[in-house]
């Protein structure tokens, strides 16, 4: 599974201006309905049900909330840079400053699974992370995305 089949140019944001995890959510909740065609509300109460279960800042500036939805047909993603790190309750205590968000329709078992992987893999690269951090232009935050990553180190 690769990225740009999860984000499209349209969900990538570069500069967004929020301060409190739970205004991120908000934001990324309305932009995922915007794309998803599904209402705010209930993309957002997702998202808080999927908090409330432990929080999903994996350390290092990054967060990667989630959740699944039955009307969704296939899995969506957004990728945030915020203007400025906000706490996230993340496992490291660390704020957050790099939010993808992963949608996906309730019966996508392994695919949702796949893709959080795949999402997580890509963000634990310090050479992508420092480049999407160095960058506020969202195509070129969309190509660092999707930009293939060789699998094997030299």
């Amino acid at each position: 599974m690769e990225l740009e089949d999860l984000v499209s140019p349209e969900g990538v944001i570069a500069h967004l201006k929020v301060t409190s995890k739970k205004q991120a959510l908000q934001e990324l909740s309305a932009r995922a309905a915007a794309l998803t065609g599904l209402s705010e509300r209930t993309v957002f109460e997702t998202l808080l049900e999927r908090e409330r279960l432990g929080s999903t800042g994996v350390g290092q500036g990054i967060a990667i909330p989630h959740g699944k939805l039955t009307e969704l047909t296939r899995l969506y993603g957004l990728f945030a840079r915020l203007e400025t790190p906000i706490g996230f309750e993340s496992v490291d205590d660390q704020p957050v400053d790099l939010v993808f968000l992963l949608l996906a329709p309730e019966t996508a078992g392994a695919d949702h699974l796949k893709a959080l992987a795949r999402i997580s893999r890509l963000l634990r690269n310090p050479a992508v992370v420092e480049k999407l951090r160095a960058s506020d232009d969202p195509a070129a935050l969309f190509a660092i995305l999707t930009e293939p990553v060789a699998t094997h180190a030299a």
